[in-house]
């Protein structure tokens, strides 16, 4: 019996495994891993949208509707590559987020302006099309954290909240710089400050990372927004009169350069 036990238990022992072998626990997702050098290309990206998009409506004087259908479409086309990409691209990546910042200042300033909505009413009405979409994130999938981006669905309520997120961005540092009389560098000082409260949040309490993120995410781009009108409105308006044109290229220039120079790896997704 001894024996028959025994021999029973030798096979049925799991095999062992080598000493230092690590079991992969986690697949890639097709966003970037959220670290400083992903902030710090975030609000270039967002800084840039501002002065693109407004070199399109503005300079070029195509209008925010034709400048909108043009980003927009970009937008969409980008989406559909980077949805049908097998794995994390950088440039796919930070193109589609440029897009989508240039499409969100064309969309609000045709909202705000054109149509009348105003800033205030465009930045509540946005908030609520980014709680929305987020609601029906969480309600699919059971949360709404970036590290799960790696399917086709999830990737949609990714996109389509970042989206929503950049127009209200536009249109909330429009609000805060125009509205209430602090000007494009109060504004920014503003935004900024409310990014290192997140920052302070993120490392010292234990306020969700998921709800902090989506919190710096929206803040960044009103930084950008206001950022990017300092630069290229008149002088008499609070700005350094900047080219939009210039400043558009030397921004994305540098936002180019920070691509390849600074680590870029997809973040992690835990296996479900």
């Amino acid at each position: 019996m001894d024996c028959l036990s025994s021999s029973r238990q030798t096979e049925t022992a799991p095999p062992k495994l080598p000493r230092g072998l690590i079991i992969n626990t986690s697949t890639l997702s097709k966003v970037p891993a959220v670290t400083l050098g992903f902030w710090i290309i975030k609000i270039l990206a967002t800084t840039l949208g501002e002065t693109g998009g407004d070199t399109v409506t503005m300079t070029m004087d195509l209008g925010y509707l034709t400048g909108t259908f043009i980003f927009l479409s970009l937008l969409v086309v980008l989406v559909v590559i980077q949805i049908r990409a097998n794995a994390f691209h950088p440039l796919l990546y930070w193109a589609t987020i440029v897009a989508s910042t240039t499409a969100g200042t064309t969309m609000a300033d045709f909202a705000d302006r054109s149509l009348g909505i105003g800033y205030a009413g465009g930045s509540t009405l946005l908030l609520v099309c980014v709680l929305v979409t987020l609601g029906i994130w969480y309600r699919a999938e059971g949360t709404v954290s970036v590290s799960t981006v790696n399917t086709p669905r999830v990737e949609v309520f990714y996109w389509a909240t970042i989206t929503f997120s950049q127009t209200l961005g536009t249109a909330l540092g429009d609000w805060m710089a125009d509205d209430t009389g602090l000007g494009y560098t109060g504004a920014a000082l503003v935004f900024g400050a409310a990014l290192a409260l997140v920052a302070a949040a993120y490392y010292w309490t234990k306020i969700s990372h998921v709800l902090l993120f989506w919190t710096a995410f929206i803040l960044t781009r009103p930084l950008g927004a206001t950022v990017g009108d300092y630069l290229d409105k008149p002088l008499d308006q609070g700005g350094l009169n900047l080219s939009r044109p210039v400043a558009t290229a030397v921004l994305g220039a540098v936002m180019l350069a920070l691509i390849f120079l600074l680590p870029q790896r997809a973040g992690a997704h835990p296996r479900q």
